[in-house]
Protein backbone atom coordinates (compact mmCIF):
# COMPACT_ATOMS: atom_id res chain seq x y z
CA UNK A 1 0.00 0.00 0.00
CA UNK A 2 1.35 3.48 -0.88
CA UNK A 3 0.47 6.22 1.70
CA UNK A 4 -0.06 9.19 -0.14
CA UNK A 5 -0.16 11.55 2.82
CA UNK A 6 0.50 11.00 5.89
CA UNK A 7 0.38 7.62 8.16
CA UNK A 8 -3.27 6.46 9.20
CA UNK A 9 -2.85 6.40 12.52
CA UNK A 10 -1.93 10.28 12.67
CA UNK A 11 -4.95 10.50 9.91
CA UNK A 12 -7.36 8.70 12.74
CA UNK A 13 -6.91 9.74 16.24
CA UNK A 14 -8.85 8.65 18.92
CA UNK A 15 -12.14 7.46 18.17
CA UNK A 16 -14.63 8.60 15.47
CA UNK A 17 -18.48 8.34 15.27
CA UNK A 18 -18.31 7.77 11.56
CA UNK A 19 -15.64 7.56 8.25
CA UNK A 20 -16.60 8.04 4.71
CA UNK A 21 -14.28 5.36 2.37
CA UNK A 22 -14.17 6.04 -1.66
CA UNK A 23 -12.43 3.09 -3.14
CA UNK A 24 -12.31 2.04 -6.55
CA UNK A 25 -10.03 -0.16 -9.02
CA UNK A 26 -8.66 0.12 -12.63
CA UNK A 27 -6.85 -2.35 -15.48
CA UNK A 28 -4.88 -1.55 -18.21
CA UNK A 29 -6.69 -4.40 -19.78
CA UNK A 30 -9.19 -6.98 -18.42
CA UNK A 31 -6.82 -8.66 -17.73
CA UNK A 32 -3.85 -6.85 -17.06
CA UNK A 33 -1.96 -4.94 -14.82
CA UNK A 34 -4.25 -2.69 -12.20
CA UNK A 35 -4.17 -0.24 -9.72
CA UNK A 36 -6.57 0.89 -7.04
CA UNK A 37 -7.09 3.45 -4.68
CA UNK A 38 -9.48 4.54 -1.42
CA UNK A 39 -10.02 8.09 0.35
CA UNK A 40 -10.91 8.00 3.99
CA UNK A 41 -13.08 11.02 4.62
CA UNK A 42 -13.72 12.38 7.77
CA UNK A 43 -16.44 14.93 8.52
CA UNK A 44 -14.11 17.97 8.51
CA UNK A 45 -13.50 16.79 4.61
CA UNK A 46 -10.24 16.14 5.82
CA UNK A 47 -8.90 13.43 3.36
CA UNK A 48 -6.02 10.63 3.65
CA UNK A 49 -5.02 8.10 0.92
CA UNK A 50 -4.06 4.89 -0.16
CA UNK A 51 -3.35 3.07 -2.74
CA UNK A 52 -1.57 -0.22 -4.32
CA UNK A 53 -0.54 -2.07 -7.93
CA UNK A 54 -0.92 -5.81 -9.26
CA UNK A 55 0.89 -6.37 -12.65
CA UNK A 56 -1.50 -8.79 -13.69
CA UNK A 57 -5.73 -8.81 -13.02
CA UNK A 58 -8.99 -7.91 -13.70
CA UNK A 59 -10.78 -4.82 -12.97
CA UNK A 60 -13.20 -6.65 -10.66
CA UNK A 61 -10.39 -7.87 -8.67
CA UNK A 62 -8.77 -4.28 -8.17
CA UNK A 63 -11.96 -2.95 -7.18
CA UNK A 64 -12.27 -5.83 -4.20
CA UNK A 65 -8.72 -5.43 -3.50
CA UNK A 66 -9.49 -1.36 -3.31
CA UNK A 67 -12.40 -2.27 -0.49
CA UNK A 68 -10.20 -4.74 1.67
CA UNK A 69 -7.08 -2.84 1.36
CA UNK A 70 -9.38 0.34 3.16
CA UNK A 71 -10.76 -1.95 5.55
CA UNK A 72 -7.67 -3.53 6.78
CA UNK A 73 -6.12 -0.03 6.81
CA UNK A 74 -9.18 1.08 9.63
CA UNK A 75 -9.34 -2.26 10.85
CA UNK A 76 -7.81 -1.91 14.49
CA UNK A 77 -9.65 1.85 14.72
CA UNK A 78 -12.50 3.06 16.63
CA UNK A 79 -14.64 3.83 14.17
CA UNK A 80 -18.64 3.70 14.90
CA UNK A 81 -19.57 3.48 11.52
CA UNK A 82 -17.90 3.17 8.13
CA UNK A 83 -19.98 4.31 5.32
CA UNK A 84 -18.32 2.31 1.85
CA UNK A 85 -18.51 3.97 -1.77
CA UNK A 86 -17.68 2.34 -4.41
CA UNK A 87 -18.94 2.59 -8.23
CA UNK A 88 -18.51 -1.01 -8.51
CA UNK A 89 -22.55 -2.75 -8.97
CA UNK A 90 -20.17 -6.46 -8.51
CA UNK A 91 -19.12 -5.26 -5.21
CA UNK A 92 -21.81 -3.50 -3.52
CA UNK A 93 -24.37 -6.48 -4.81
CA UNK A 94 -21.85 -8.99 -3.92
CA UNK A 95 -20.97 -8.11 -0.34
CA UNK A 96 -24.67 -7.14 0.57
CA UNK A 97 -27.05 -9.86 -1.84
CA UNK A 98 -24.95 -12.44 -3.22
CA UNK A 99 -22.15 -13.31 -0.86
CA UNK A 100 -25.58 -14.51 0.85
CA UNK A 101 -27.07 -17.18 -1.38
CA UNK A 102 -23.00 -18.15 -2.54
CA UNK A 103 -22.49 -19.26 1.23
CA UNK A 104 -26.17 -21.02 1.21
CA UNK A 105 -25.16 -22.66 -2.21
CA UNK A 106 -21.58 -24.08 -0.90
CA UNK A 107 -19.86 -20.96 -3.05
CA UNK A 108 -21.87 -22.20 -6.06
CA UNK A 109 -23.81 -19.56 -8.59
CA UNK A 110 -27.29 -20.18 -9.53
CA UNK A 111 -26.12 -21.76 -12.69
CA UNK A 112 -23.75 -24.33 -10.33
CA UNK A 113 -20.37 -22.72 -11.56
CA UNK A 114 -17.87 -21.45 -8.93
CA UNK A 115 -17.87 -18.50 -7.40
CA UNK A 116 -15.21 -16.44 -9.04
CA UNK A 117 -12.84 -14.55 -6.53
CA UNK A 118 -13.74 -16.63 -3.61
CA UNK A 119 -10.99 -16.27 -1.73
CA UNK A 120 -11.26 -12.22 -2.02
CA UNK A 121 -15.43 -12.28 -1.21
CA UNK A 122 -14.23 -14.74 1.74
CA UNK A 123 -11.55 -11.79 2.73
CA UNK A 124 -14.18 -9.23 2.31
CA UNK A 125 -16.94 -10.77 4.40
CA UNK A 126 -14.28 -11.24 7.38
CA UNK A 127 -13.35 -7.21 7.51
CA UNK A 128 -16.76 -6.45 6.82
CA UNK A 129 -18.08 -8.10 10.08
CA UNK A 130 -15.54 -6.44 12.28
CA UNK A 131 -17.12 -3.13 11.62
CA UNK A 132 -20.47 -1.21 11.24
CA UNK A 133 -20.71 -0.96 7.46
CA UNK A 134 -23.19 1.07 5.80
CA UNK A 135 -22.45 -0.04 1.38
CA UNK A 136 -23.67 2.60 -0.71
CA UNK A 137 -23.28 2.31 -4.79
CA UNK A 138 -21.98 5.41 -6.74
CA UNK A 139 -22.42 6.32 -10.17
CA UNK A 140 -18.54 6.49 -11.65
CA UNK A 141 -17.76 9.41 -13.86
CA UNK A 142 -20.60 11.44 -12.01
CA UNK A 143 -20.48 14.75 -10.11
CA UNK A 144 -19.15 12.98 -7.00
CA UNK A 145 -15.62 14.84 -6.26
CA UNK A 146 -14.53 12.37 -3.47
CA UNK A 147 -15.45 9.64 -6.82
CA UNK A 148 -13.66 11.39 -8.98
CA UNK A 149 -10.60 11.68 -7.16
CA UNK A 150 -10.83 8.05 -6.24
CA UNK A 151 -11.08 6.99 -9.91
CA UNK A 152 -8.13 9.36 -10.60
CA UNK A 153 -5.75 7.84 -7.53
CA UNK A 154 -6.33 4.45 -8.84
CA UNK A 155 -5.31 5.53 -12.27
CA UNK A 156 -2.45 7.13 -11.09
CA UNK A 157 -1.21 3.98 -9.37
CA UNK A 158 -1.77 1.71 -12.40
CA UNK A 159 0.29 4.50 -14.34
CA UNK A 160 3.37 4.49 -12.08
CA UNK A 161 3.79 1.06 -12.55
CA UNK A 162 3.21 0.76 -16.40
CA UNK A 163 5.67 4.06 -16.69
CA UNK A 164 8.31 1.66 -14.95
CA UNK A 165 8.23 -1.28 -17.60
Amino acid sequence: MKDNTRQIDQFILGSLDSLSVYTDGACSLNPGAGGWGAIFVAKNNDTFSISGFHPHTTNNRMEMMAVINALKAIDSFDVKLVHVYTDSMYVKNGITVWSKKWMKNNWRTSDNKSVKNQELWLELLDLSLRKNIEWHWVKGHSDNVFNNKVDLLAREALQQHTDKD
